[in-house]
């Protein structure tokens, strides 16, 4: 499959801090691809050197055939690039606002096209309304629909759903689904793991390295670990007690613990023991599928 984006030992540093250190992965075209990680891990830093807002230190990328150094020019006009913090004219209307963006790009006969986005991300009945009194979600499509307005082969998107309420999260996301139809390349960040089981491919990245790049399915595949979820309580104290006891990985969601194990009839033995012994009360427990969060805490105590 053709690449859309290719990297090469990429490098970038903030004084004493490497932000993204010598990192080389690739995007197909068509795909919608996650870098997941939290904040700190090197995301954003990424994502502004790939639309060149910031220039490498060491290695190199290609952006759809393009040399990011030699031939950024080049690259500016096929792309789009929704940041963290969008700069949308608030004194301006939603068509106000992406007639602005189109004349950045150049584009001369947008009426049509800005029709079709504002219908596309259904803000159509609000195109009149100043962009201060969007809510954040309908900031975000606007923002999006600004981003869009040239036809741009790859988007860029930043942490797009942070601070989104969950209605306009999922209205973005079918939005994004439906873009992918239409054959653009979607490179995203985010923190959420829910967010990244739904591209094609992800690269968990933390403190400035990938530590996995792969399909969500291959990524979860490759903890050779069972999940074992348990509902006890107090769940506090059973956290602590499998931390310190143990050398097994947990993590806790309320009234439940993920215990990562080798395997599960002697390590459950040892789980149960420590819990008799300190008046744990266990209500549930099953063996799960291992999610993205219980790779990507793996890997990190690696």
């Amino acid at each position: 499959m053709e690449a859309a984006i290719k990297i090469t030992s990429l490098k970038k540093g903030y004084g004493s801090v490497l932000a993204v250190d010598g990192v080389s992965y690739h995007v197909n075209r068509g795909e919608m691809f996650g870098l997941v990680g939290p904040d700190g891990a090197g995301k954003t830093t990424t994502i502004r050197m790939l639309v060149g807002l910031l220039l490498p230190e060491s290695g190199a990328a290609e952006v759809l055939g393009y040399d990011l150094l030699s031939q950024k020019n080049l690259i500016k006009d096929e792309i789009g690039y929704l940041s963290q913090r969008f700069s949308l004219y608030g004194d301006l209307t939603i068509d106000e606002n992406i007639e602005f963006f189109a004349d950045i790009h150049g584009v001369k006969n947008f009426h049509d096209r800005r029709n079709e986005l504002l219908e596309f991300t259904r803000l159509t009945p609000f195109r009149d309304r100043l962009a201060d009194k969007l809510s954040g979600g309908m900031k975000q499509k606007l923002a999006l629909a600004c981003t869009l307005i040239h036809k741009p082969k790859i988007i860029f998107l930043d942490e797009p759903t942070t601070g989104v309420d969950p209605v306009s999260r999922r209205d973005f996301w079918k939005i994004l689904s439906n873009l992918l139809k239409e054959g653009i390349t979607i490179f995203m960040s985010t923190p959420y793991l829910d967010e990244a089981e739904r591209c094609n491919r992800v690269a968990l990245m933390d403190k400035g390295k990938i530590i996995a790049c792969d399909t969500p399915k291959a990524v979860k595949t490759s903890l050779n670990m069972q999940i074992i979820e348990i509902v006890c309580s107090p769940a506090r104290m059973a956290y602590n007690v499998i931390k310190s006891e143990t050398n097994f990985e947990v993590q806790m969601y309320g009234d439940r613990l993920n215990v990562a194990v080798m395997d599960y009839d002697t390590d459950y033995a040892k789980i149960k023991k420590l819990f008799s012994e300190n008046s744990i009360t266990e209500t549930d427990t099953r063996v799960i599928t291992p999610s993205l969060e219980n790779v990507f805490i793996h890997y990190m105590s690696k």
